[in-house]
């Protein structure tokens, strides 16, 4: 069921090396992510390790990671600091039951209907995010919690090491495949800090630099059970319902995005309703454990496709792996100098990043650039979620206008210019109803009319109303309409020209149109 078998021996050593270097990216991520929403770090930590496991196990995506993001620790954190900690677990499990629901009622579909100069401005904006994320490492917090660049000594250090980790995973591959390089550059980077005693910053640098405890660490133990202290009324419902609408809705686009693009790098595909449905239970049941709730990270998603991770053993073992660490082993990822996980995030950006998009200026439409270069900027500066509304949204207007412009009619005389013949052609629909309509001249046109939808179809009740409107001011003028080649839907659907329009059984077409009344 879970597709952990593989044919090849080889694939599961993969993913098992793919799943130790990815736990080791994941540790300050997601102790970064539970900064940011307010909470503890164990909190980010147990959501990686519940998130990550569940949805590796029954998602619909094999290879793709998911845990404690900061898209949704960004909306967490004026919850907690609201209604505290209690309130935020209660949301994390009303979120799951709707990702649950758009999976039961098969909404991830709809991740087909994003277009691709969106899905291009996602991956880059996506990209500039991750790099930007780097860059406070970077820099230290003074007494009064002014952040600084590195001084100069430690900023080469630092730089140096970013450098050897970045050269060490481009270089590897070369001469062996037989460990993840990304693994081998933090195990390498690690073992030089370690016996050169190098000055450089750790993770457990970070969670001191965070935390402000001198003895802050990630060890703890496992997670408990406990449902959410918070009293059972429809006042606690209206106060989680907006979080949990957001929440839910940033989770299911960001991880059905992240499918997306895993499917167009490994060459196969994803089911994004199961996806939709394994979000949803690893939310729920997260909630209940004290996790603040996860989703897909396209960075650690990378890591691990970049790393030969293939199947559902890789993410599996990530979050098993990050597990030991909270249980036995933070000591030793304590250890591990930011830079060599800095080098690894920087390559994860350039392999992430669409460059093939900067050559695109001049050879594709300027609207499909300006969708790009939108979802790109309002990814970076805003949220994912917005990001991908506005470009879709951008898209379909786009859309809308230049079909509007494809409605054309040849108009020809019969019977010695006593029939006028008008012969649509192109789509109808409420971006081209306008000019469908001022096509007519009835006040010119003779006693009888033709209006020919051989080379036209009528998309949604706009068009329709169009007809309509058209058949009354021919009415209203005394004249003859008729209407042909128009298909049930659509007889059935007009008013106004019901009694005008030639059924033809043999020619007229038959195909829906977009109205509630035919629902």
């Amino acid at each position: 069921m879970f597709q952990l078998l593989v044919v090849k021996t080889q694939s599961m050593k993969n993913d098992l090396l793919s799943g130790l270097t990815v736990s080791l990216a994941l540790v300050p991520e997601a102790v970064a992510f539970a900064f940011v929403a307010g909470v503890e770090p164990l909190v980010g930590l147990y959501a990686a390790f519940m998130v990550g496991l569940i949805t590796a196990a029954i998602g619909g995506r094999p290879g793709m990671i998911s845990g404690a993001t900061g898209a949704l620790a960004v909306v967490m954190v004026s919850l907690v600091a609201q209604h505290g900690v209690e309130y935020l677990f209660a949301t994390v499990v009303l979120m799951g039951v709707f990702q649950l629901l758009a999976g039961v009622f098969r909404l991830g579909k709809f991740i087909r209907l994003v277009p691709h100069p969106v899905m291009l401005g996602f991956v880059n904006g996506l990209a500039i995010v991750i790099f930007l994320a780097q860059m406070k490492q970077f820099k230290f917090t003074d007494d009064v919690g002014e952040l600084h660049w590195l001084p100069s000594g430690e900023m080469g250090m630092m730089l140096g090491l970013v450098v050897l980790t970045m050269a060490i995973i481009h270089f590897l591959p070369k001469l062996t495949r037989a460990i993840p390089s990304s693994l081998a550059a933090i195990l390498v980077v690690t073992l030089l800090v370690i016996f050169l005693d190098l000055n450089t910053r750790t993770v457990q640098d970070v969670l001191i630099n965070m935390t402000g405890d001198p003895y802050a660490t990630i060890a703890g133990g496992l997670p408990a059970f406990s449902i959410p202290s918070v009293p059972l009324t429809f006042e606690t419902f209206y106060i989680i319902l907006p979080y949990a609408v957001i929440l839910a809705a940033i989770g299911l686009i960001e991880s059905l995005l992240t499918l997306t693009l895993i499917d167009e790098v490994t060459e196969t595909r994803g089911r994004s309703n199961k996806e939709c449905m394994g979000q949803g239970v690893a939310n729920v049941v997260t909630g209940f454990f004290g996790g603040m709730g996860g989703c897909a990270m396209i960075g650690q998603s990378m890591i691990n496709i970049n790393s030969g991770g293939r199947g559902r053993a890789s993410g599996i073992s990530a979050a098993l792996f990050l597990l030991a660490f909270i249980l036995v082993g933070a000591s030793l990822i304590e250890m591990i100098p930011v830079a060599a996980l800095v080098g690894v995030m920087f390559i994860v950006v350039i392999a992430t990043f669409e460059w093939a998009s900067l050559r695109l200026w001049g050879k594709v439409p300027k609207a499909d650039l300006m969708v790009v270069l939108t979802v790109t900027v309002v990814t970076v500066i805003s949220d994912l979620a917005i990001a991908v509304v506005v470009g879709v949204i951008m898209s379909a207007l786009m859309f809308a206008w230049k079909h509007a412009k494809h409605v054309e009619f040849e108009t020809w005389t019969e019977d010695e210019g006593k029939t006028k013949v008008y012969l649509s052609h192109g789509p109808l629909f409420f971006a081209s109803a306008q000019s469908f309509r001022d096509n007519f001249t009835p006040k010119s046109d003779p006693d009888d009319v033709i209006i020919d939808f051989k080379d036209s179809r009528v998309m949604d009740h706009s068009g329709i109303e169009a007809i309509d409107a058209v058949a009354e001011r021919y009415l209203a003028a005394g004249k003859n309409l008729h209407l042909r080649h128009l298909s049930q839907e659509c007889t059935a659907l007009l008013e106004k020209a019901g009694s005008l329009v030639e059924v033809n059984l043999i020619e007229d077409p038959h195909y829906k149109v977009a109205d509630d009344r035919l629902a």
